[in-house]
């Protein structure tokens, strides 16, 4: 598919902002069909992640788990949803910076700060995942990752000993 989106895509993109909550619903259960064909969707299903509608959320989280990475123009827009505080937004914004890797380099500062300070334990947990993804770019995580090794929940410890590894320190 490329970087180009298609007329279908587009469309759908526009209408998870629909102000009708059926249409959002719909439109989500399209791009949960859609599998990896909808990166371009990417930030849109995101945001819609955050959606009042129970249905929106729900299709939009069953298209983000077959998303593969978001296409590398959308980084910037990620890292800014990580901020969200609606914990499902800045989570699916994490997994989607982890799944891009390296190409996310740029987010390093924004994922240690999830892991130093979220309230949420899980965007905690996936902001060490996504660093150990994002590899030896996101070494300034390394004292950060090794706070995180040492607290108390064993998952948090794990996900930040494995992105150490990762990282290689």
């Amino acid at each position: 598919m490329g970087d180009a989106a298609s007329p279908d895509l587009v469309a759908l993109s526009k209408q998870l902002a629909s102000t009708n909550a059926e249409h959002r619903a719909a439109a989500a259960e399209q791009l949960s069909q859609a599998g990896e064909d909808a990166a371009a969707a990417a930030v849109p299903l995101v945001a819609a992640c955050g959606d009042a509608d129970d249905r929106v959320r729900e299709f939009a989280v069953a298209a983000l788990e077959d998303l593969g990475p978001p296409l590398a123009a959308d980084i910037p827009t990620l890292i800014k949803l990580v901020d969200s505080p609606d914990p499902l937004v800045a989570y699916w914004a994490i997994t989607l910076l982890g799944r891009s890797g390296k190409t996310a380099a740029e987010a390093v500062a924004v994922l240690v700060a999830c892991v130093e300070s979220s309230a949420d334990l899980s965007v905690r947990q996936r902001a060490a995942w996504a660093l150990g993804k994002i590899g030896p770019a996101a070494g300034a995580a390394r004292g950060t990752l090794k706070r995180a090794a040492g607290q108390g929940d064993e998952r948090l410890a794990r996900l930040a000993n494995e992105a150490l590894q990762a990282i290689g320190g």
